[in-house]
């Protein structure tokens, strides 16, 4: 074991009675150069003599992977294939005391190797034991499915085994540095960010991103809880795979070796002698091209636990308007008025969006737009009469300050440790607590009311507050445990989702969390997911390529509003990848929002109308998105795929391009291939002859036919 240097600290742990708040790691980029730097990672042992393959003591894998241990029970990776060691021994999975030191070397004691069958299908568990020099006893359990080739679940048992009693701040593992092969590394991580930055981000000098799986900031949060590191020729990626949101963080981050994940929780308790601390369920994995493997596998691992996105219904696919446009002060007159544009261009959905309503929490109809229920029942009537669909704007879990809602229920808020509110900033509202039962209810008569009375057929349901939220100490909700809020929030958009589909079983609940990164264990409560508020069309795309991996992949995936897209026109970075296409033009006039400039002009008609007809022509969403195919890193141009009634279609990216293209995933036989966009004939290609020779700007999109098929 060794001492953090003086002032160095591994959590910010706050403890309330029995109750721990788990904060941000601080100090990642010394503490990780202590576990996975230039000493260890480079292959060194403490008396300066190189590691070899024969200090493999124990391992654990299958025909993919390999975890190997040494005499400390320090792991490394090793791709089976052709025996290449990813990543240097390093003491990957560690306990950490009070007082900052980290332990970390435990002396092998044993290693059993039995065959097992439970719902993940038949694998292999490998249990590895080990044994401090004060004591501890480390028991690691690493199990390798057939289902699930490369992808190892792992568990870590400390127990004290001595005779005092030991204080224990927290536990790492999974950590592991990808070594450089000079190259260059991209990454995925799942965590939320109040700037809203990119998924998928290159790892240069001086990366450093915490990843932590709590609040970020007073109103962003959670996320998906996995992090992923690749070069070109292979990655790896950890997370966990409980069936609730934890607090833990997944740091990642460049060091001089390569590029360093690992998974964190801050987790005070003490051990007394014989009592144990057992780690979350986790995964290390390895992988070829990007983090799409990564996130697919753990998709259908979190399947088999009885957390998956439910099928989309046909509306989910149906290209979407959106009043937005009008911002706020909308009148209905104006909205009304642009919906035989909608029709006569292709789009079927009509959303309603935020300004029907007198504030966040009340929900109560804004009089100056509609003076009764009975008048919004009429609007609703009026959508379907245009022959179109109607979707409401909706921000549960908000409440404003001068809500009557606020004055009457103030035990419906969710509280810090000092008795304050948690600020919802885009509205200046509050939260709610969803953990508890007037909240649940008040919102279920809510959303039955929209969807069996006023006769919405679909929900957008909006704000970056609803991706995650802080643990609760509200006295007057009784929780078991502060994180009781963080860990039943699935449960309320469970709850809303189930009121919104028996009300009407074809009902449409967007999910639009605001620029985060969108919490996995809220997926399964919505069939619609936007690029939430994308930044750049480059957002659209990985975004896109990220939540087929974790719904599936016919998943019914929206670019956004194009307007959000780069130069507010870029539908191809919706179409391309099969998405659902959305835009919220106004017409004939302009909106009067701070940013109107939505009109649809006669020049932009002939666009929208364009692609609104190979939209709705080709219906890629619906199709299978192959993102294994390509490396959205690393492939130049960069490049997506999607197969669809025996036809595939690709979508290239690239400022400017001019050289081959190869088109993966062929089947046998010829395919013509054309331009799709352009009309334009390409030829034909093989899969022994599947690159051909391209010149664009902006983008490619080409649909390949088998040969005899209309």
């Amino acid at each position: 074991m060794f001492a953090l240097p003086a002032g160095l600290c591994i959590h910010d742990v706050q403890q309330e009675g029995t109750a721990m708040i788990s904060r941000p790691l601080v100090h990642r980029r010394h503490l990780l150069g202590l576990l996975a730097g230039t000493v260890i990672a480079s292959g060194l042992t403490r008396a300066g003599q190189a590691l070899s393959a024969d200090l493999a003591l124990a391992s654990a894998g299958d025909s993919s992977l390999t975890i190997e241990y040494d005499s400390r029970l320090h792991s490394r990776l090793v791709r089976k294939s052709d025996n290449l060691a990813l990543t240097d021994f390093a003491p990957s999975d560690t306990l950490t005391l009070k007082d900052g030191t980290v332990v970390d070397a435990f002396s092998l004691t044993g290693q059993t190797k039995t065959a097992v069958t439970d719902r993940h299908g038949k694998g292999t568990r490998f249990v590895i034991t080990g044994r401090s020099a004060d004591a501890i006893e480390k028991t690691l359990t690493v199990t390798f499915y057939n289902n699930y080739p490369g992808f190892g679940l792992v568990t870590t048992r400390y127990r004290n085994g001595g005779t005092a009693a030991i204080e224990v701040a927290g536990w790492r593992g999974n950590a592991h540095t990808l070594k450089s092969s000079g190259s260059g590394f991209w990454s995925w991580s799942g965590a939320t960010h109040p700037d809203r930055r990119d998924w998928v981000q290159p790892v240069k000098d001086g990366f450093d991103q915490p990843n932590f799986m709590g609040m970020n900031a007073s109103d962003y949060g959670s996320g998906t809880p996995v992090v992923d590191a690749w070069r070109p020729d292979a990655g790896i990626a950890t997370g966990h795979i409980e069936v609730t949101p934890k607090l833990i963080s997944l740091p990642l981050l460049a060091t001089p070796v390569g590029a360093s994940i690992a998974i964190d929780q801050a987790r005070a308790m003490t051990l007394a002698p014989g009592e144990s601390l057992d780690t979350l369920d986790t995964f290390v994995t390895m992988h070829t091209r990007d983090y799409y493997a990564t996130l697919d596998t753990y998709r259908r691992i979190m399947a088999d636990r009885g957390l998956a996105a439910p099928k989309p219904p046909e509306g989910a696919y149906e290209a979407i308007w959106c009043a937005w446009g009008y911002d706020r002060i909308f009148n209905v007159p104006e909205i009304e008025g642009t919906y035989s544009k909608v029709k006569e261009l292709g789009f079927k959905w009509a959303v309603l969006d935020d300004g029907w309503q007198t504030n966040e929490g009340d929900w109560n109809l804004d009089p100056r737009k509609f003076r009764s229920e009975a008048d919004m029942i009429a609007f609703v009537k009026t959508i379907r009469a245009a022959g179109l669909k109607p979707k409401l704007w909706l921000a549960p879990l908000a409440v404003d300050p001068g809500a009557d809602l606020l004055h009457d229920h103030t035990d419906m808020l969710l509280l810090d440790e000092n008795g304050a509110v948690h600020d919802v900033t885009w509205w200046n509202a509050f939260y709610l607590c969803p953990a508890y039962e007037p909240t649940r209810d008040y919102t279920k008569k809510l959303i039955h009311k929209i969807i069996a009375e006023w006769g919405y057929e679909g929900l957008k349901l909006d704000g970056q507050h609803m991706n995650g939220v802080a643990p609760c100490y509200n006295p007057l909700h009784n929780h078991a445990r502060p994180e009781e809020s963080v860990e039943k929030l699935q449960d309320f958009w469970k709850l809303v989702y189930d009121t919104a589909r028996e009300a009407n079983p074809q009902a449409v609940v967007e999910f639009c969390p605001c620029g985060t990164s969108y919490a996995f264990h809220n997926l399964p409560f919505t069939n619609q997911v936007p690029a939430s508020d994308p930044l750049s069309s480059w957002q659209v795309r990985h975004k896109g390529k990220s939540l087929k991996a974790l719904m599936g992949r016919d998943a019914a995936y929206a670019g956004d509003h194009v307007e959000l897209s780069d130069n507010g026109n870029d539908w191809a970075s919706t179409v391309g990848i099969g998405a659902v296409i959305s835009t919220k033009f106004t017409w004939p006039n302009e909106g009067r929002g701070k940013d109107s400039k939505f009109r649809l002009t006669p020049e932009r008609e002939a666009v929208w109308r364009k692609w609104a007809d190979i939209y709705n022509t080709r219906m890629l969403p619906k199709g299978q998105y192959l993102g294994e195919l390509y490396d959205i890193g690393f492939d130049k141009p960069e490049a997506h795929a999607v197969a669809k009634d025996g036809k595939l279609y690709y979508g290239f990216y690239s400022p400017q391009w001019s050289g081959e293209i190869e088109l993966r995933g062929l089947k046998s036989g010829t395919y013509s291939v054309t331009d799709y966009f352009n009309g334009k004939d390409l030829g034909t290609v093989t899969a022994s002859s599947s690159r051909i020779n391209a010149s664009f700007e902006k983008f490619l999109l080409i649909e390949a036919v088998p040969a005899g098929k209309a």
